[in-house]
């Protein structure tokens, strides 16, 4: 018996090639963007905020030890946002898309503060748009929690994901900090909403914030070099929160 050779037409070999890419790229790519930096155990740990988006249907968790103390590593990541440090990414990229980000090199003291309630920018505020989180909570030289603005409802009606953005400071025992990102969004059903708010902006997330925690690093790091004025600018920091 002559067994008869599978005719591959040109949509069936398109199909078999994209069900071919997508497994490759859940296997092999994807651990890395979502993964990229954290540990097991620091992907798996409860941290503030979770309770906001309690099943995300998106999670990253990045990480990174930056070789400067929790108080140091704060004073930059405190002062992120739009028409405040800036974000210590790709400025050039983000200002493509008109969103004036310009990262400061300085710590400085008016942006040394946030409250529940403030707004950390994404661009510019305007009356086509309005992109920023809101602060939830603040644990100075512990955590920072942000989330999107409106309820799951509310964005979801708007076709925008709602989630968290949280950023969590661990001491080290040798005066060093890890400095974990945790992102966790929601949106509406369907394989348009998963494409656009999981798979197509997870590779753009990957690289804004993996650049985002080396520049915070680099900052850091830099600040309690001989000659970067650690004594200084820790006094400086605390004077500012004292005043706060």
């Amino acid at each position: 018996m002559r067994l008869k050779r599978p005719k591959f037409t040109r949509p069936r070999l398109v199909a078999m090639l994209a069900a071919s890419a997508a497994s490759g790229y859940a296997a092999l790519v994807r651990p890395r963007l979502v993964g990229w930096g954290a540990t097991d155990e620091e992907a798996a740990m409860p941290l503030p905020g979770d309770e906001i988006v309690p099943q995300p249907h998106y999670m990253a968790n990045h990480a990174i030890r930056i070789e400067a103390p929790p108080a140091v590593v704060w004073a930059w990541l405190i002062q992120i946002g739009q028409g405040r440090g800036g974000f210590y990414s790709y400025d050039w990229l983000e200002n493509l898309l008109g969103l004036g980000i310009h990262s400061s090199d300085e710590i400085v003291p008016e942006f040394q503060t946030l409250k529940p309630g403030d707004h950390v920018r994404l661009a510019p505020e305007s009356e086509r748009a309005d992109l920023h989180y809101e602060v939830v909570s603040v644990e100075p030289e512990k955590a920072l929690v942000l989330k999107t603005s409106g309820t799951l409802e509310e964005n979801i009606a708007h076709r925008m994901p709602f989630g968290t953005w949280v950023f969590v400071l661990l001491k080290e025992g040798d005066g060093a900090t890890r400095l974990l990102a945790r992102t966790r969004n929601s949106f509406g059903r369907g394989m348009g909403n998963a494409l656009i708010n999981k798979y197509g902006l997870e590779p753009v997330h990957f690289l804004m914030e993996r650049r985002m925690l080396l520049g915070i690093k680099k900052r850091a790091e830099s600040s309690v070099t001989p000659g970067g004025g650690l004594g200084e600018m820790v006094a400086g920091i605390e004077a500012t929160q004292a005043a706060a």
